[in-house]
């Protein structure tokens, strides 16, 4: 039985950082398309972290990704693809509750278009 629309935890958020516009775009858009996600938000940000012993400060792009909860397999697999770091950042966050029009729509495009899920 499928799950209410709105039911807890039944969408991820998923953040990541890239280093420009150019690299969140290709992601965002090769995620799209492999239908693991259904929409992505690039911000700009600067990152303080420590990387082989050093404490480094970059100017990024924070993506934010829209997905189902079924959906993190694949798309974990398609970050670890198509991310040009060497160990991304990925982390999901439950989605607590959301406007059901948005979350359907979600669904709709983190689906197979003949209704299958990815």
């Amino acid at each position: 039985m499928p799950e209410e629309i709105g039911a807890p935890d039944s969408h991820l958020v998923v953040l990541t950082t890239v280093a420009g516009e150019d690299d969140a775009r290709g992601l965002i858009r090769g995620l799209v398309e492999d239908r693991v996600i259904a929409c992505g938000t690039m911000v700009g940000a600067n990152s303080i972290f420590r990387w082989e012993g050093a404490v480094t400060e970059e100017q990024e792009i924070l993506v934010l990704l829209k997905t189902r909860r079924e959906c993190w397999g694949d798309l974990k697999n398609a970050v670890k693809r198509r991310h040009p770091y060497e160990v991304p950042e990925l982390l999901a966050l439950p989605v607590e509750a959301g406007l059901d029009a948005y979350l359907q729509w979600v669904n709709q495009e983190t689906s197979d278009p003949e209704g299958q899920d990815t």
